[in-house]
């Protein structure tokens, strides 16, 4: 090839860079200083090139005056210590039981292990990142989870005790605005106290959910291992509201795993959240994708009557 063609290479491709930017600036514009909540998923966690893009694009937000709150799963991680001590899992509508034992194990993995290398990646990607946890400045109190089941025969139903499993009763953002005051990207591991003192881990997404409504979050982004909603025919849905969600979940469109995201989802947009997205984090810079170009990438929820 000639030195004129291997020019005209760069220049296209400055040219095809220089064109995303500017679709970008709109966007840039309308959200510098509000906050995006990110829920990271354990199973991402587990490739070290799908975690570098990710510390990549969370810092890219915070570099064009975004403020990015990243609350991250770990529940694989769990898994696998747990079978390393030889403790046994059982799980309810996809909540893990959680024992006193299984709880302590919980938070060592999650405030622990992965929260210090989620932080050390963001610092790698020239991030100033903080780990925090729902313990950390009273940002969360959690209050224990309650799930009842149905005898298939009898109809009759009873309660299941899942252990040291919480939800978020109240949030107090106040450690968040500290840091994100400060120039620093809080990393939030899943975990609380109760009014009752115990410990409690909380899914991650239900976690992100109520973090992103109590900011008022521009947006929540749950990254999971799906390109986002399908309908019946496959095809992606990309704009949605909690009308059309239950219509799709009454039709048997929407099931299994999706349903707790879409319901946290549904609760954040109608809780304080702008627009909550459901997207696939295998795909590398999803979430910029889904942001800063007109196609997107995923699935947006918003409530309706929410332009």
């Amino acid at each position: 090839m000639s030195a004129n063609g291997e020019n005209g290479g760069d220049l296209a491709r400055g040219l095809s860079k220089a064109e995303v930017l500017i679709e970008a600036l709109p966007y840039f514009q309308r959200y510098a200083g509000r906050t995006f909540v990110v829920k990271y998923g354990g199973h991402a966690m587990g490739n070290a090139e799908a975690a570098r893009d990710f510390a990549e694009d969370i810092v890219l937000l915070k570099a064009v005056g975004i403020n990015p709150v990243v609350v991250h799963g770990g529940g694989p991680q769990i898994g696998d210590m747990l079978r390393r001590l030889g403790v046994e899992s059982t799980f309810v509508d996809g909540l893990r039981v959680t024992d006193e034992a299984t709880a302590k194990i919980a938070e060592m993995v999650l405030s622990g292990a992965i929260n210090k290398e989620l932080v050390g990646w963001l610092a790698g990607a020239g991030g100033k990142a903080i780990g925090l946890s729902g313990k950390d400045g009273g940002l969360v109190i959690a209050r224990k989870v309650e799930r009842t089941t149905k005898d298939p025969t009898s109809l009759i139903e009873s309660v299941v005790d899942l252990g040291f499993v919480g939800e978020p009763e109240a949030v107090d953002t106040s450690v968040i605005d500290t840091a994100v005051a400060a120039g620093m990207i809080p990393v939030i591991a899943p975990i609380a106290p109760g009014a009752d003192g115990a410990t409690y881990n909380i899914n991650a997404d239900t976690m992100a959910g109520a973090i992103a409504a109590a900011l008022g979050a521009a947006r929540l982004f749950l990254l999971t291992d799906v390109p986002g909603v399908l309908d019946a025919e496959g095809e992606l849905l990309t704009d949605l509201t909690p009308p059309a969600i239950a219509r799709l979940r009454d039709d048997g469109v929407i099931s299994g795993g999706m349903v707790p995201k879409l319901e946290t989802c549904v609760a954040a947009v109608e809780s304080g959240c702008e627009a909550a997205v459901v997207l696939d984090g295998r795909v590398p810079h999803a979430m910029l994708l889904e942001f800063f170009t007109a196609r997107g990438a995923g699935t947006l929820v918003r409530a309706a009557g929410n332009p």
